[in-house]
C-alpha cells in the first residue's frame, strides 16, 4: 500500500505533508517523496528510498518551502524501491507532477507509445505513462 498526502492553504506544506504522511506509515512502504511549489522558486522535488526519516534528512540537507504541495510513500509494484522510482514524478515537461497509487496493466504498451511520440521516461515505474 502507499499514502497520498495533499495540502493548499497559508501554512508551510512540508511540515502538514510529512505529518500527514507519519500517520499513514503503518500502511507500509519502500520510498517516500514530496513535490512543493508556492515560494516563488517553482517546482521543487525531494525523494528518498526507504522510511520517512530519510526524507526528512534529504529536506534537511536540501530544504524546500512552500504552501502547496503533495506527498507520497510507494509501496513498489513496478520498478525497483529506489530514489529515482520514489513518486512524485515530473512529466517530461517538467510542469506537472504525479502520484499514484495502483496498478497501470498496459503501462508497457504506453509507455512505447509514448516514446514513440518523443516523451522521455526516467523511471522504471508505470506512473510515469500517466
Amino acid at each position: 500500500m502507499c499514502g497520498i498526502v495533499g495540502y493548499v492553504g497559508n501554512k508551510r506544506v512540508v511540515p502538514v505533508i510529512i505529518d500527514g504522511l507519519k500517520r499513514l506509515e503503518y500502511r507500509g512502504y519502500d520510498s517516500a517523496g514530496i513535490a512543493v511549489c508556492g515560494n516563488g522558486e517553482g517546482l521543487q522535488i525531494r525523494r528518498a528510498e526507504g522510511k520517512l526519516r530519510n526524507l526528512e534528512e534529504v529536506i534537511r540537507l536540501k530544504p524546500l518551502d512552500g504552501t502547496y504541495g503533495i506527498g507520497h510513500t510507494r509501496w513498489a509494484t513496478h520498478g525497483r524501491p529506489t530514489e529515482e522510482n520514489a513518486h512524485p514524478h515530473r512529466d517530461c515537461s517538467g510542469r506537472v507532477v504525479v502520484v499514484h497509487n495502483g496498478i497501470i496493466e498496459n503501462y508497457v504498451a504506453l509507455k512505447r507509445k509514448l516514446i514513440e511520440e518523443g516523451h522521455r521516461f526516467t523511471t522504471e515505474t508505470d506512473t510515469e505513462v500517466i
